[in-house]
């Protein structure tokens, strides 16, 4: 099946919907000039046996912005702040309504922004103006599926004392992109970032997982990563599965010793890592707990299961 042309699609921005070709901003914002915006990205799920379309966590993707705003200082012209204006029910309303004029009948993400809505405002973020903006895009494949293979970046993981890790900033990806962009011209599919004291965080989009001795590894909170949602949501799958979870801090010779490494996250999904600096993973296969993680994830997104239905929002 083709995907949908979303060029051809309905935005929304400030408080209005309009095609998605005219939904832009001023050379001279805040957000084009200072990166000062902050967004998540949830996805949308076609189940094609019941032809029902699903949010996935769609709540908790609203709290994330909500406290993405709220650690950036995005207090708006009165003060209030993003929530007030974005009580979650308008919000809810907002996303389906721009879901339906988009009639989407495929796996699709949807990427909403809060900026500053000012221009020639200088580094300043109190007392401004703020908006919203989204838009629907089909899946993809932002890595692949079946397996990448990936370095260890030479670029450190901007630390949360410089810019909130756990806030979803849109400067902040500058740092993602040069550790992709190295990544790529030395023929890998993507990175591992590590710290200023040189311990393991995350890929450029997604966060890590190790699997050695049959338990499940993954860095910390606290050690400048994104706390994902799909993070969240594979520990809670890993308790269901009797599967033991260590959140701790991981050293960079352990990826070189794992059984099993994936990454994952609301645009990525979950996807195995095969090797590491062109050293093999395990067998340099996907694993099978990675693969049982992937296959649970997937069910839960698109409903074929029973399991985790509070996770799901269908779009009607």
């Amino acid at each position: 099946m083709k995907n949908f042309d979303y060029t051809k699609g309905v935005a929304f921005l400030r408080d209005k919907f309009i095609p998605f070709g005219e939904a832009n901003i001023h050379i001279a914002s805040s957000p084009v000039l200072y990166g000062l915006a902050v967004y998540t990205v949830f996805s949308l799920n076609w189940n094609e046996g019941e032809k029902k379309l699903y949010a996935f966590r769609f709540r908790d993707h609203y709290n994330r912005l909500v406290n993405s705003t709220r650690m950036m200082g995005f207090d708006g012209t009165d003060g209030a702040g993003f929530a007030a204006a974005w009580p979650y029910e308008k919000f809810e309303q907002t996303m389906l309504e721009l879901a339906r004029k988009n009639n989407i009948h495929e796996d699709a993400l949807v990427r909403v922004s809060v900026f500053i809505d000012a221009l020639i405002a200088g580094t300043k973020i109190h007392g401004l103006p703020i908006a919203l903006s989204a838009y629907v895009y089909p899946l993809g494949r932002i890595l692949n599926p079946h397996g990448i293979n990936v370095c260890i970046s030479s670029w450190v993981h901007v630390p949360s004392a410089a810019i909130p890790s756990r806030a979803k900033v849109n400067g902040a990806y500058a740092n993602n992109s040069l550790m992709k962009n190295e990544a790529l011209q030395n023929g890998f599919d993507d990175a591992i970032a590590l710290d200023v004291q040189g311990r393991v965080c995350e890929g450029t989009v997604a966060n890590l997982f190790l699997v050695k001795g049959g338990v499940l590894i993954t860095p910390p909170v606290d050690a400048d990563i994104l706390e994902g949602i799909t993070r969240r949501s594979i520990i809670a799958m890993a308790g269901d599965l009797g599967i033991k979870v260590e959140e701790r801090h991981v050293t960079r010779e352990e990826l070189f010793s794992a059984d099993e490494m994936f990454v994952c996250g609301s645009s990525a999904r979950v996807v195995p890592i095969l090797s590491v600096d062109r050293k093999a993973v395990g067998s340099g296969a996907a694993g099978p707990i990675t693969l049982k993680f992937a296959e649970k994830y997937l069910a839960a997104q698109k409903g074929t299961s029973d399991e985790y239905k509070e996770w799901r929002m269908e779009v009607k």
